[in-house]
């Protein structure tokens, strides 16, 4: 990968939002939400945190993550999202690479991923599960009708992958 990783500032939120579109994955609405948590996290909410990956001064992905509420060390992946033509070429892969090792200095012990059950996700929940991260819950006709929502945990604490009880 030839990319560098730095925040994401106000100048990346109209490629960021591209981006988000370009992904083929998120409905308009979902695209928004991504804008809208850049823009909170511009505006210095601490809730949501956002990296990105750039070519140059282009960016080519971006990561956003934050704790989640009401919990100790627990913090939510919200976006790991790569421009088309970067996919396969490792930048997923710097980017969760580099999520995961800034969160214990933030006394973050779990890391945990919603995602989708729709057949174009198999891509992406492939893609946590080679990164280690344990299949922990399904919620049937979350999202909606036939579209499961699928959460992942990985356990940062121990190196121990967080398991759902049996």
């Amino acid at each position: 990968m030839s990319c560098s990783l730095r925040p994401v500032g106000h100048a990346q939120r109209a490629r960021l939002e591209r981006l988000t579109a370009a992904a083929g994955l998120f409905r308009p609405d979902e695209v928004a939400i991504a804008v809208e948590l850049l823009d909170d996290s511009l505006v210095g909410d601490e809730d949501y945190r956002f990296l990105g990956a750039y070519a140059g001064d282009e960016l080519v992905g971006y990561a956003c993550w934050g704790p989640t509420p009401g919990t100790t060390g627990t913090y939510d992946l919200y976006w790991i999202v790569v421009d088309p033509a970067w996919q396969g070429k490792g930048v997923g892969s710097a980017l969760l690479r580099a999520v995961e090792e800034r969160l214990p200095t933030d006394n973050g012990r779990l890391i945990v991923v919603e995602t989708s059950s729709r057949a174009e996700y198999a891509p992406t929940r492939a893609f946590y599960e080679r990164r280690g991260y344990a299949p922990a819950a399904r919620l049937p006709g979350y999202y909606a009708p036939g579209d499961d929502l699928v959460i992942y945990l990985k356990d940062l604490s121990d190196g121990v992958l967080a398991r759902a009880p049996a």
